[in-house]
């Protein structure tokens, strides 16, 4: 089923019903945005889209996203949205690699993709093409999808420099969107979910559930995440959703109380994305009450493993209640979750091992890389990478990530793709890059470099290839890198050096 249906029932039931905002302006009712959908999905058709191609979307938040988003999908399509604060090339290696018939980007990312080389196909929103998309004739009804056609190609963070795209399908989105209101939070008409981080990832893919039921879509002004407008925003709408990383929600917190906000008509914040700290969310549920669901997922398993309810968030009185805020709750039901040895092998109750995952929300593999795919399923089970133990309950703990991977501000690095951009460096020898714990961002980057070059140098050389958020915010020069017999760098000993405090920064 092409859940773009959904978006069409409930046009046709209540076409007047606002749907999209633009802080508090109305932009679009239900009617008017699946008209507008059902437009570009025409305007797509006559461009040569067929089912099956994929259309990139690689701009920041407006209302503007969701019509092009649904429009894709009527036309038969699957999206591709890109992260508006990659670099245009890490951008343009995604559209390239996706295939992407049309790219709808904006004016400034328009630029730097052409920078990049990328022409052919773009689309600026606010251009003359996007307005004839919303004004060409419509396409008669929403193109039918099979359950695992794919619907949306989400590129990870690459392990090897370059990340690889998650195939997700229909029926993945679908098992997402019906596990949310059992697992974590109801979804109900009055609603407006708010859009304060990027919807390239999962604050855009919870668009899907709010359709169905017909509430009402909001996007900061900012365009992104400000506490402040935040709160004007919830007191404006009330009954107000949001999905916030961890280190969006210590912001709130800390504007909050210095400014003795109570956040009136925010219902719920889901947080995922990064290590949320026990006294973090502590002092989070007593500034805001008990608004706050824990859900954990990984592209291959889009918010779908596993989730910690409101009321687990928010006790403080049933014994173990400190154990419980520390997990990432229990499995979500369309999923089983078992903790395994490294030859797959379930282990005991309260034992260490990998994070196994199956079910209807688990991908089918990734775009056009048969060997990656088969690198992370045993026997029909995802291996996430992450590891961790369950307890007697089912809750789920997460101890370390296996695959080294650095979550800062929410967003997910692979310390190899710095690595090879600064290792590409000709006064650069060797390059190890680690995370260090921060208390805002929840991890730092930190890269230990031997060589002769400045600091500054190194960061304007990261800044030609990579984005900004993906750089180190510290340079350590060392002699050596710790190795092992096999010369395999000892990433352990180099974080525990950041711990003792070993080393000056430069």
């Amino acid at each position: 089923m092409n859940l773009a249906e959904w978006l069409a029932q409930t046009a046709r039931l209540d076409p007047d019903r606002p749907a999209l905002f633009l802080g508090r302006d109305c932009v679009a009712t239900y009617g008017v945005f699946f008209d507008q959908a059902l437009a570009v999905a025409g305007w797509l058709r006559d461009r040569g889209v067929k089912p099956g191609d994929r259309v990139a979307v690689f701009m920041p938040n407006s209302p503007a996203y969701l019509v092009l988003f649904y429009g894709a999908w009527c036309a038969g399509a699957a999206v591709v949205p890109i992260n508006a604060r990659l670099h245009a090339r890490e951008a343009a290696f995604i559209i390239d690699d996706s295939g992407a018939e049309v790219i709808f980007t904006s004016e400034n990312l328009g630029r730097t993709l052409a920078q990049a080389g990328v022409e052919d196909g773009v689309v600026i929103a606010g251009g003359q093409d996007h307005r004839a998309a919303l004004t060409h004739a419509p396409l008669e009804r929403v193109t039918d999808r099979a359950p695992d056609d794919l619907a949306w190609l989400f590129y990870t963070s690459g392990t090897t420099g370059r990340p690889k795209g998650v195939m997700i399908t229909f029926r993945m989105l679908m098992s997402m969107a019906l596990c949310y209101p059992l697992d974590a939070d109801p979804v109900l008409p009055e609603d407006a979910t708010l859009y304060a981080a990027p919807m390239s990832h999962g604050a855009g893919i919870y668009n899907i559930m709010h359709i169905r039921v017909g509430a009402r879509h909001v996007c900061p002004p900012s365009g992104g995440f400000d506490p402040a407008e935040i709160f004007d925003l919830c007191e404006h709408f009330g009954s107000v959703q949001m999905f916030a990383a961890p280190t969006m929600v210590q912001r709130m917190t800390r504007e909050a109380r210095a400014g003795g906000v109570t956040a009136t008509g925010l219902r719920s914040v889901v947080y995922a994305g990064g290590p949320m700290y026990n006294a973090d969310i502590i002092e989070a549920v007593d500034t805001f009450g008990p608004v706050f669901i824990q859900i954990y997922g990984q592209g291959e398993c889009p918010m779908g493993i596993t989730a910690l309810s409101r009321a687990d968030v928010s006790d403080r009185t049933r014994p173990g209640w400190e154990a419980r805020l520390q997990s990432v709750g229990r499995a979500q039901s369309a999923v089983e979750v078992k903790i395994a040895d490294p030859d797959g092998h379930e282990v005991a109750c309260g034992e260490h091992g990998e994070i196994l995952v199956r079910g209807d929300t688990v991908m089918p593999g990734y775009w056009n890389n048969p060997a990656a795919t088969a690198g992370v399923f045993r026997d029909g089970w995802l291996m996430t990478g992450d590891m961790g133990f369950m307890d007697a309950a089912g809750y789920v703990t997460l101890q370390d990530r296996s695959k080294d991977m650095i979550i800062t501000g929410g967003s997910n690095v692979y310390p190899r793709e710095v690595e090879e951009v600064l290792q590409s460096h000709p006064d650069v020898s060797e390059v190890s890059v680690v995370g260090r714990p921060h208390e805002e961002w929840g991890e730092e980057i930190v890269a230990f470099v031997v060589g002769d070059v400045a600091a500054n140098v190194l960061d304007q050389h990261c800044l030609q290839s990579i984005a900004r958020f993906k750089r180190p915010r510290e340079y350590i020069f060392v002699d050596a890198l710790p190795k092992n017999n096999y010369g395999k760098v000892l990433k352990t000993d180099l974080r525990a050096s950041l711990v003792r405090g070993r080393g000056t920064g430069s």
